[in-house]
């Protein structure tokens, strides 16, 4: 009798709808990168592959579940999730070479009913490691399964790490809840009827967020976290394990021509509990109004005792110009996407923006953040666009002080485009009293601590963002952040993992692929730095050794040394 595990990539058929090509590819990654290593650790050996799944057979129950374990511990942060189930019983191979028998269609019909980065194991799996492995175990009760004439109990598996473990229905393990009212707002359900109305369901969560986030006695998750979750049917538990929070807002909001409407219900996430559900409407002249309510009472719901100053603090009003505000939502959408072309859709949509209310500080910030990563690209004149970036992002500190975003931005400018890093600083720390609980505020200050040197703090800002935005997929600026500080601490051969990870989440990030052949060039590996040289030359413009010298803004001598040596020494010129 063997221990079959059966996998299965979960959405496979959305998957190949959207994207075939890079599908296939992520799941050939997969199989080679992490399952196939993984069977190898465990000794287990592969029977059987499907387009998105695999079948694998294991001398013991405990070798199996162990490697189940791995297998989604390793895809935690990735873009990919499985189903495992896991079974003891019969492997039967027929003439053809295939394999079939009650045990592998239990472990089969086990992995349907796992969650999405779950591993849900069958009653004899579960007598064989009682004791054996350090996993606790949630009885699922007796499922029905197709074609199985008994019932079969089941059991979820859950890492053994107090009240906040995670369950195996997650890949990621549980976060720690801070010692301060937690909260995630998830998208909320565009009720409108037209999908062209989804910005804006979007960018009122996003408001809502922010505002949240400048009431300091909150933590707040980052928008990027709590959108993984959008188009999906969700677990509310789960997600409060997951983000490491007390409480999860969800909601929906419906605009109709004149009117808007938002309805929204606060969840305590350990237990399911609604703590309360309120709708709320107004007319489009009054949305401000309308997310100020919600804010209002999701904050006197969570804290009642809170500081009525820190409410009326979060109620900025961003402009009195509603087609600018209308502007500035469009524009979101375009920013995440990291790419040149969404960045001159953005800067247009930001321009008109500006033009309506040229004191709007949010959508000048965010001009002048746009301006710069297009400057990094290498898509536009260089100086000249370094040089507006700084001016729109002066501009957009002088509209509003307090604003804590226009502050880390204007940091993040005049440390990497300008290097006049003694007002970053001053704009890094403003901003992180404003709003510590932004992950985009900890971020780019964390890159201005960063270049000037201040290696442990920026540690610390870029680490606190990942606890506020653990599950953005597009978190390399985090991992490339990391890696950095680990290049100038000489630590090498751990910096390499984060830079790889850096690629793997935005593979036309120049300066990751600058900062790998860098380090390669290090640690001596000469074949491997070129490569990534060459890498780094198939992404255009191509740029000399001195150009990258002379604009590199770090400010201390010994990093510019380290950096543009290690590039010299992986044959950069």
């Amino acid at each position: 009798m063997a221990a079959i595990l059966a996998a299965d990539v979960v959405g496979y058929s959305a998957m190949m709808e959207r994207a075939e090509e890079a599908t296939y590819a992520e799941i050939g990654r997969l199989r080679r990168e992490i399952i196939e290593p993984a069977l190898t650790r465990y000794k287990g050996r592969l029977i059987k592959t499907t387009g998105d799944g695999v079948l694998a057979e294991f001398a013991s129950a405990v070798s199996a579940v162990q490697c189940g374990k791995d297998i989604q511990d390793q895809l935690a942060a990735g873009p990919l999730q499985l189903r495992i189930g896991i079974n003891l019983g019969e492997v039967i191979v027929d003439d053809q070479g295939d394999v079939y028998g009650e045990g592998i269609n239990i472990a089969a019909r086990l992995e349907g009913l796992a969650e999405p980065c779950g591993i849900l194991i069958s009653e004899k799996v579960q007598r064989e490691i009682n004791g054996r492995i350090d996993l606790a175990l949630e009885d699922q009760g007796e499922k029905a399964l197709k074609n199985i004439s008994v019932p079969v109990r089941a059991f979820a598996l859950r890492s053994r790490s107090g009240d906040n473990s995670a369950p195996e229905g997650s890949s990621r393990p549980a976060l720690q809840l801070p010692d301060k009212p937690s909260i995630a707002i998830l998208p909320f359900q565009n009720m409108s009827g037209d999908p062209e109305q989804e910005y804006f369901a979007d960018g009122m969560v996003e408001d809502i967020i922010t505002a949240l986030s400048r009431v300091k006695w909150f933590f707040v998750i980052a928008r990027n976290s709590s959108f993984t979750y959008k188009g999906r049917a969700v677990n509310i538990k789960q997600v409060g394990r997951e983000l490491g929070v007390r409480y999860v807002l969800e909601g929906s909001v419906r605009k109709a021509g004149n009117r808007v409407r938002i309805t929204g219900q606060l969840i305590e996430a350990e237990t399911g509990h609604h703590i309360w559900a309120e709708r709320f409407e107004r007319e489009y002249n009054d949305v401000f109004e309308l997310q100020d309510e919600m804010t209002s009472a999701v904050a006197a719901a969570i804290e009642p005792t809170i500081n009525l100053r820190e409410i009326e603090r979060s109620k900025k009003r961003p402009t009195s110009d509603l087609t600018a505000y209308d502007y500035f939502l469009r524009a979101q959408p375009f920013i995440r996407q990291f790419d040149p072309q969404s960045y001159t859709q953005a800067e247009e949509l930001l321009r008109r923006a500006v033009s309506l209310d040229p004191q709007y500080s949010s959508a000048l910030a965010l001009l002048a953040d746009c301006i710069g990563r297009q400057c990094i690209m290498g898509t536009q004149p260089y100086r000249e666009r370094v040089l507006e970036a700084e001016r729109i992002a002066q501009q957009a500190v002088q509209a509003d002080p307090e604003d804590g975003t226009a502050l880390a931005i204007a940091s993040w400018v005049y440390t990497i485009l300008v290097g006049k890093h003694a007002p970053s600083r001053e704009y890094a720390e403003r901003a992180l009293r404003l709003q510590p609980n932004s992950a985009f505020v900890c971020v780019n200050s964390g890159f201005g601590y960063l270049y000037r040197g201040e290696l442990d703090t920026a540690r610390y800002n870029f680490e606190r963002a990942l606890r506020i935005n653990p599950l953005d997929p597009r978190n390399y600026f985090i991992m490339q952040g990391l890696g950095i500080i680990l290049f100038f601490e000489r630590n090498f051969a751990e910096a390499l993992p984060l830079f790889d990870r850096s690629i793997e989440l935005a593979p036309s990030a120049r300066v990751t692929w600058r900062y790998k052949a860098a380090t390669l060039a290090h640690l001596g590996r000469t074949e491997e730095a070129r490569e990534a040289v060459a890498a780094l030359r198939s992404l255009t413009p191509v740029q000399t050794l001195k150009e990258i010298s002379d604009r590199t803004m770090l400010a201390q001598a010994w990093m510019r040394e380290m950096y543009i040596g290690g590039l010299e020494k992986a044959g950069y010129e």
